[in-house]
């Protein structure tokens, strides 16, 4: 990037951000995650470092927090509520402690310790206390100024309308001496005590709330932040009262005192704000080194979800307060502090080009090809994009700025395209005319949006079939990945699927990257699955249009049709040829496209053969169990995350009742179960009447 790209990258950040904090500071309206206004931020600052020629006064970079809203009374703050700097990685982490050292030189070889926090995602808070009383309490706002919102505090009952008087033994028991407690009495009884932390919304009152508000018809919230930050802005102290907000403390500020004059490290003032009757984090915790660091941060981002809160980092401080005092502020932001953010699930990046993959069943399915980006921990270069229709929706142009999710070990996706940032030079996004790995004439059917290779027997189709028939929602063979398929297909070993059971050791013998171990291993998959659920094996076959959930009804309306407890491929087959058309379109969920694809999969003569060679090389089918309960006939939709049981668990639980999982809404469904950050399909809900359950109330209602 040159200087003029520079510039212009640098103005068009400026501008998309201001417009992002806007839209949420002012109005109350989240337009995009923190996670991937983070991105943006750390891009402009990066760019700003590498050109500080460009930086301004009006950078997002050089202020704090947002404007005051008009309705509530401004209030100066006695000190600055300063922002942060963040850092992304350990090595971000490593070269804020070399600035300082270089800033510092007294920090040289000397044992630092620092006090890890964890960083709450809420709302920060000033609080003032005069001879102990609270008197008021204020918001962020620009850092310099806030707006009074005393009387929607006044409702949350972990924070304290009078400080609790410490007893001498409790002060001396946290490291005050007798000269610190004499002032500190003082300033208790006769003088002004700030208090600062973090308002929060728990995740058991956001969903308790949501479910609510869902049944009310009322607007859901975003997320516990804009739950806890939109109460404390609105001028009814009920809705805050109603939304059971907590306060949690970080720091305290005694009189005109500096720090470490009476409290000397923040380990220490932590354990003072709790005995003055605040909430602290009692996960926080000392680390001797960056190294105990950077364990705190690992361990809390794989168990943050245990949390009854939702944090997105860890808050890292010199312990030693009188170094906060030497090494002060630069720009806008602390030296002596950094938030150390979890690996992002959403992020911004550039889309480089789009490929084509062909599917199992032909079907060609765009693949973004992206600047890399770290996200969730690991470098994502690619996302799916799944037809030419999402990449209309999207607005999608090659060249664009975009948002990237990755939550969990969910693949990466593009959410939205920030089309502010354009530049002219984006172009459109284009389907391919001939398939991409065989030349074949490429032809989109009639009322969908798929568009398909017409080659039956082109590579790359018979490589995603083999790929599907072993992956783990169908047959589920452990070592048997994609990349062993396309080795073993290109090894003349694997033609169809039945091949997977004549496999040998002495075939595998001698292949790259096969050990022995790795044959064992693998041989041994292969024949846990000689004997395997006929829903599987079903969905297994790929066959046109056949999911999950239709692979579930077909296997129970086969094996109803027949005795024992072992099922030959050659007996499947006849009775599958013995339904017709009407038959199929009969069953729940099986329509007519379905139906017409069961009939012509079933009347292959590949099909045919294909059975023969699996029951030649040992392959039984299972019934399906029992699944007669209480639910029986009823029928499940999920939307939101789940907090106590994952999406497949909760699905499991329907079944093994009788209940069948569905997909999408519709008026015939029983129930939606609403887990956390819901999706589109509860407001389809509402509108039809569906009956919404709760997490707990779905739970209750497996058991």
């Amino acid at each position: 990037m040159n200087k003029i790209e520079a510039k212009l990258r640098i103005e068009k950040l400026k501008q998309e951000i201001d417009y992002h904090r806007r839209e949420y500071h002012v109005f109350d309206r989240e337009t995009i995650s923190p996670a991937a206004l983070d991105s943006l931020k750390n891009e402009l600052f990066s760019l700003e470092n590498e050109y500080p020629e460009f930086i301004s006064a009006d950078s997002p970079t050089q202020r704090v927090g947002g404007e005051v809203l008009d309705k509530f009374k401004k209030v100066e703050h006695s000190r600055p509520m300063i922002s942060l700097y963040d850092a992304f990685s350990e090595d971000d982490m490593r070269d804020w402690v070399k600035r300082n050292e270089n800033y510092l030189p007294s920090l040289l070889n000397k044992k630092n310790s620092y006090y890890c926090e964890l960083k709450l995602d809420g709302l920060a808070a000033n609080l003032r206390y005069e001879k102990g009383l609270f008197i008021q309490g204020a918001t962020r706002g620009n850092g310099k100024v806030g707006e009074d919102i005393t009387l929607n505090l006044r409702t949350i009952e972990s924070l304290p309308l009078n400080l609790h008087r410490p007893e001498e033994k409790e002060l001396k028991a946290i490291g005050f001496s007798a000269a610190d407690i004499s002032l500190f009495y003082e300033l208790l009884d006769e003088s002004t005590i700030e208090v600062r932390g973090e308002i929060i919304m728990l995740k058991e009152t956001f969903k308790e709330l949501n479910l609510k508000y869902a049944q009310a018809g009322k607007p859901l919230l975003a997320n516990t932040r804009n739950g806890a930050a939109g109460s404390l802005r609105q001028l009814d102290p009920k809705i805050a009262a109603e939304r059971k907000l907590h306060f949690f403390a970080y720091d305290i500020i005694l009189g005109n005192y500096e720090r470490g004059e009476i409290l000397h490290n923040r380990a220490q003032a932590d354990l003072l704000v709790e005995l003055l009757g605040f909430k602290r984090v009692k996960n926080n915790k000392i680390g001797a080194g960056l190294d105990e660091v950077f364990s705190f941060q690992k361990k809390w981002e794989k168990q943050k979800e245990s949390l009854p809160f939702f944090i997105d980092g860890v808050v890292v401080k010199y312990d030693d307060l009188d170094l906060w005092n030497q090494l002060g502020v630069v720009g806008k932001a602390p030296r002596y502090m950094m938030a150390y953010k979890f690996s992002a699930e959403q992020a911004t990046t550039k889309l480089l080009d789009v490929v084509w993959q062909v599917g199992r069943t032909g079907v060609l399915t765009p693949t973004a090809i992206l600047e890399p980006v770290n996200l969730g921990g690991v470098t994502v270069a690619r996302s799916t994009l799944h037809n030419l229709d999402e990449i209309r929706r999207l607005d999608l142009f090659l060249g664009d700025t975009v948002i990237v999710e990755r939550a969990g070990d969910v693949i990466p996706k593009i959410v939205s395209v920030l089309t502010n940032l354009r530049i002219g030079k984006e172009k459109k996004i284009t389907v391919p005319t001939h398939c991409p790995r065989c030349d074949a004439e490429i032809s989109k059917e009639e009322g969908a949006v798929a568009y398909r290779c017409l080659n039956k027997n082109c590579y790359a189709i018979s490589l995603r079939k083999l790929s599907h028939f072993a992956s783990k929602g169908a047959m589920d063979i452990e070592g048997l990945g994609p990349r062993i398929v396309e080795t073993l297909v290109t090894e003349g070993l694997l033609e169809d699927a039945a091949d997977i059971f004549r496999l040998r050791a002495e075939d595998l013998l001698g292949l790259e990257g096969f050990g022995d171990k790795k044959i064992a291993k693998l041989l041994a998959a292969i024949n846990e699955r000689r004997s395997v659920a006929l829903s599987r094996f079903i969905f297994a076959l790929g066959i046109l249009h056949i999911g999950e959930e239709s692979a579930q009804t077909i296997a129970l309306e086969l094996s109803s049709r027949l005795k024992g407890e072992l099922i030959k491929p050659s007996v499947l087959l006849k009775t599958a040829l013995s339904i017709n058309f009407e038959a199929w379109t009969n069953l729940n969920d099986i329509g007519q496209v379905v139906a017409q694809s069961l009939v012509d999969y079933f009347n292959f003569k590949e099909t045919e053969s294909l059975m023969l060679k699996f029951e030649q090389f040992g392959l039984n089918l299972l019934p399906p169990l029992s699944t007669s309960g209480h639910l029986e006939g009823k029928s499940f939709v999920l939307t939101g995350s789940l907090l106590s049981l994952t999406r497949q668990e909760a699905k499991d639980k329907i079944k093994a009742k009788g209940g069948k999982t569905k997909e999408s809404v519709s008026a015939l469904l029983d129930y939606l179960v609403l887990g956390v950050e819901p999706g589109s399909k509860l407001e389809t809900a509402r509108k039809l009447g569906v009956k919404i359950l709760s997490e707990e109330d779905f739970l209750k209602l497996v058991q």
